[in-house]
This record gives structure tokens, sequence and C-alpha cells, in this order.
């Protein structure tokens, strides 16, 4: 089979490889659709501490049962299905907890264990163990529910910030992760949805689809100042930082109202991940800020159902579908902003 695996920095290969057979405890799938993000391409660039290479990489994943292992109960050929990409050991304290976001032995699809940019994929008994393998609803896509892992990490980021009827949120940063909390929101109740970013290109093509309530060109006008225009000087609600970007985090603490609450969804650069926060901001404005870490299988299971239910619609989203063989253009796409989601259809 075709695979897509990474070497080194700089260095990922279309090549062909053994067609895997599932093990005692683990399917097989013919992967059908794995859609391509941010991490990719810094993978790509820089590697990553978890990825031992030779991996194949890809976390997105959708994909048709073709073999079940031994032992396996539940699924069978021709089963449509999504797979979750970080996966809780579901046996720790923070596990047992239901905190699976921040399980201290997590691994992931595409990082541990080989990923979905292959044309079959082993899916391991790991993942079948944490209940991490979701039924595709009827109605939706292999395209859309590969969407639906960078859409459950959305939902944990916005249960943690308390997205809720009324708000006004903003949200910084208007790639496919900024389109994907601008829906959510509105599926939340939010009253008003602001979208924040500084390619003014990015911007009118995001906007173009998810129709934020207005759209705010941060390189061209001083978004503190337009956030607090728009809402009468008190501040948003909710501000989400859905950028890796120390600015725009430094930025909402001046955006956000009394009691407000801040998501600092992406994450910095390893090498600077300092910020300046005016610490009385914080406690004479009695705000909150929270942190947000992937996702937890239920949440990729609820993201499935929001995008059946289009409660969150996600296939205008995707606007670029390639071959496997495309995949370095896929994550040159990617890098360049040019796209909003780009899935690989190998």
């Amino acid at each position: 089979m075709k695979v897509a695996r990474f070497y080194a920095p700089g260095d990922i290969r279309i090549e062909e490889a053994p067609e895997p057979t599932a093990g005692p405890g683990e399917i097989k799938l013919r992967v059908r659709n794995c859609s391509t993000c941010g991490t990719d391409a810094k993978i790509r660039r820089h590697g990553h501490h978890h990825i031992v290479p030779p991996r194949v990489i890809g976390h997105e994943i959708a994909g048709e049962v073709v073999e079940a292992g031994e032992g396996v109960s539940g699924w069978s050929a021709g089963d449509r299905v999504q797979v979750i990409a970080a996966i809780p050991c579901g046996e720790c304290p923070d596990c047992r907890r239901g905190w699976q976001t921040i399980c201290p032995n997590q691994e992931s699809m595409g990082y541990h264990y080989e990923g979905g940019f292959a044309e079959y994929l082993v899916v391991p008994a790991k993942v079948l163990a944490v209940d991490g393998v979701n039924r595709i609803p009827d109605g939706v896509s292999f395209a859309e529910a590969s969407v639906a892992e960078p859409l459950a990490c959305v939902l944990n980021g916005q249960e943690h910030a308390r997205v809720g009827e009324g708000d006004d949120v903003v949200v910084v940063g208007a790639g496919p992760i900024g389109c994907l909390h601008v829906r959510m929101a509105r599926a939340r109740g939010a009253k008003r949805v602001f979208l924040v970013e500084l390619n003014r290109q990015r911007l009118d093509m995001a906007a173009e689809r998810v129709h934020p309530d207005a759209a705010i060109a941060s390189g061209e006008v001083d978004a503190v100042d337009e956030i607090r225009k728009l809402t009468d000087g008190r501040g948003a609600d909710v501000v989400i930082t859905a950028a890796a970007s120390g600015a725009a985090q430094e930025a909402a603490l001046q955006m956000v109202a009394r009691r407000g609450r801040i998501s600092f969804f992406g994450g910095l650069p390893k090498d600077n991940p300092i910020i300046s926060c005016d610490s009385n901001l914080v406690h004479y404005r009695e705000l909150t800020i929270v942190g947000a870490n992937g996702s937890s299988p239920e949440h990729n299971r609820r993201a499935l159902d929001l995008i059946a239910s289009g409660q969150v619609p996600v296939s205008d989203l995707i606007t670029h579908r390639m071959p496997l063989d495309d995949v370095l253009t896929a994550i040159d796409t990617v890098t360049e902003g040019t796209a909003i989601k780009v899935t690989i259809e190998p």
C-alpha cells in the first residue's frame, strides 16, 4: 500500500509499505479521508518529540472497517468509523476523574502509532479499550467525519470557557480551528461572534463561509479598540485565541469584559511560551483564563452528532481534496493559509 512517512524535518516520503493485518484487539481500516492541520505542517518543519521516525503521520482519520482482529466485537467489515487522535490510558488518576484530555500517559495516532496518511491503517487495541472508535452517523460523509477530531477539540475548549446563551464571543485566528470556533459558539447560543485575524486574505475567506457578526483585520485596525466599540466599551464575555500568538493572548486580556473568560486555545512555540500578563486586570476584573488540550473520546462522539444534526456544518470548510500522492502539496497549502480545511483521500 501507499503511505506518507516522516523521516526527519523536511523529509516526508510517499512510498510503498506492506499492507497491515489486524492483531488481537485491533481493527483494520481502509482510510477514506485523513484531513490535515497545522500540526502536520509543524511536524514537517520541526518533527515532534513524540515521533520516533520513520512514522506514518496523519491523525484526523475516517475510514471503513475491513477486518476485525481476534477478540474484537461490535465491529465488522463495511462499518464507517471515525478514530480519535489523542489516546488516554483510561487508568491513571486523571482519567479516573474523567479528565482524559490531560492524561499524563496520553499517546496519539500518527505520533506513537501509524497514522492516517495511508491506504490502510490498524487501529491499536488501546484505542478500542477507551471506546475511541466512533460509528459515523448516516448522512455524514467520510470527509466531514474526519473534521470531527478538530471539532472535538473546539468543543472541549468552549466547554472550559463556558461559552453559552447570550455571550459576545471573540475568536482570534481565522484558520480552520477559528472557523469551527465561530460555528460552535453559535451552536452554543452566543449572541454575537466576532472574528479577528491578522491576514486580510484569510479573514475574508473565512468570513465568507462562517459569517461572523464582525470581521476585524488586526493588521489594519486596533482589534482591541474595535471590540470595545462593538461592545459599547464593555468588552467580550469570552475571548478565544485560536492562533499560536503571544500577542493575541496579551490582547485578549484587553478585549474581555469584567467576569469574562479567556481561552488560551492555541499553544505557543516551545521556544517562546512566555507572555506579559497584567495580573491586576485578572484580579480586579475577576477574569478567568483557561487552557484547552485536545479532546476525549466522548468529545469526538458529540462532535460527530453536532455535524450530523447540522448544528455545526463542516462540509463547506473543506476547501481542498487531494490524493495521497499530493500530501506535501496539501501541507504546503495549509502552511500558506490559502485554504481552510485540506483533506487527503487515499
